[in-house]
């Protein structure tokens, strides 16, 4: 069986985890799978956003130890495919998210988190730091303190904490996570695809450019924007008082 199912749910993807006998624990090859995956759905015009998720008592327990004892550790840089996804990606975590399984959940531009979800950086413990991002995005998520204390402790929060700390969107029952995240992709998924694309990657100019560089950059999408048949057609319909229909130009 394939460490990663995808299932279809209309216009969104759901990619499921799947090595419950490891708790999901993240190898190079996952990884590269669930790059392919993403890249394969930022190629398909049907498919207008993404769930990551894993099974009940793991989203992903971290990288797998086996490949950390190898020669030069994990291949790192498939995380760059990951994070280059242009679609929105929810993540629905339940269970343990720690090391590289936090990292890929931040990799999510949305996290929906079971109430006992357990999310950390252990790394620390192992006389290692966070490796895929954890040091990056967690600061940028939590702030300097918060990130510090984690990372430098090893603590883990729950789901509860995460929420609380403007780490996830929403807080759930463990049973709700998967229907919960999939409902707010699919009201992602419903607004105008180049729009989406647009905001999520000038959200994300917010944290990685100087404020004037990223005003720039979000005028120029406004502007480009206009000009596309969704943007005259979103203008119409308001206007109109019906609903738009969107068609991705």
């Amino acid at each position: 069986m394939s460490d990663l199912t995808i299932e279809p749910h209309g216009a969104v993807t759901l990619l499921r985890l799947n090595r419950p006998q490891r708790l999901n624990a993240l190898t190079d090859a996952l990884a590269d799978e669930i790059a392919t995956a993403l890249e394969a759905a930022d190629a398909d015009p049907e498919v207008r956003a993404v769930v990551i998720a894993g099974d009940e008592r793991a989203f992903a327990a971290g990288a797998d130890i086996g490949e950390l004892g190898q020669a030069g550790g994990p291949k790192l840089e498939v995380w760059d495919r990951i994070w280059d996804a242009r679609l929105p990606i929810v993540g629905a975590v339940q269970g343990l998210a720690l090391g590289g399984g936090l990292e890929l959940a931040m990799s999510c531009d949305l996290l929906v988190v079971a109430e006992n979800a357990r999310l950390g950086q252990p790394e620390i413990k192992l006389g290692l730091i966070p490796g895929a991002g954890g040091t990056q995005r967690l600061t940028r998520a939590l702030g300097k303190t918060l990130a510090m204390e984690l990372v430098l402790t090893g603590r883990e929060i729950d789901g509860r904490e995460a929420y609380a700390r403007g780490l996830a969107c929403a807080c759930v029952p463990p049973e709700l996570v998967v229907r919960t995240a999939l409902a707010l992709a699919t009201t992602i998924a419903a607004q105008a695809p180049l729009a989406v694309r647009a905001a999520k990657r000038a959200v994300n100019d917010a944290f990685e450019l100087p404020l004037h560089s990223g005003l720039s950059r979000e005028r120029a999408a406004f502007r480009s924007l206009l000009e596309t048949a969704d943007g005259r057609e979103g203008v119409a319909a308001f206007t109109e008082k019906r609903r738009a229909t969107w068609t991705g130009a």
